[in-house]
């Protein structure tokens, strides 16, 4: 597919708000690892393939292993991942396919389980986030492969 357009090189200010979500998200608290697990996630139920290379290649600079990599399009049947990580995907995926289904009371009682209320806005924000940076790459067509992890701000 060919690039649509740089979004970053048209409009930079239209991305202020979105810079300063993810700051928020960063300073919250929130596990880095848990963090780009649900980056991770949220990208490949949306399928974007530049956010997929990214954040898969972010993962394992953090030290993420293969296995929970491999294997996180399918957390649901493995044992690698901790309670409060699976209480984050299924929270990732209900909230990232929220025009499908109902964030039902059950799935909350879980996830407040395992998160504070404060984390538990971070953890929305940092979905609400992805969604929207999938959105933006995948509507302009960002490259898959280009991101490079020793280059990124």
């Amino acid at each position: 597919m060919k690039k649509r357009l740089n979004y970053q090189a048209v409009a930079p200010e239209a991305l202020k708000g979105m810079f300063e979500l993810e700051k928020y998200v960063a300073g919250s608290g929130l596990e880095h690892s848990l963090y780009e697990l649900v980056k991770l996630r949220a990208s490949q139920i949306n399928g974007c393939a530049y956010c997929i290379d990214m954040h898969s290649k972010d993962a394992r600079r953090a030290g993420e292993t293969e296995q929970r990599l491999y294997a996180l399009s399918a957390w649901k049947e493995t044992s690698f991942y901790t309670d409060r990580e699976r209480a984050a995907l299924a929270w990732t995926e209900a909230m990232t396919l929220i025009s499908e289904n109902d964030i039902s009371d059950g799935l909350y009682q879980e996830v407040t389980k395992h998160f504070s209320e404060k984390e538990l806005v971070a953890l929305t924000m940092a979905i609400v986030a992805i969604n929207g940076w999938n959105r933006l790459a995948i509507g302009f067509r960002v490259e898959p492969g280009s991101y490079n992890p020793d280059k990124a701000v």
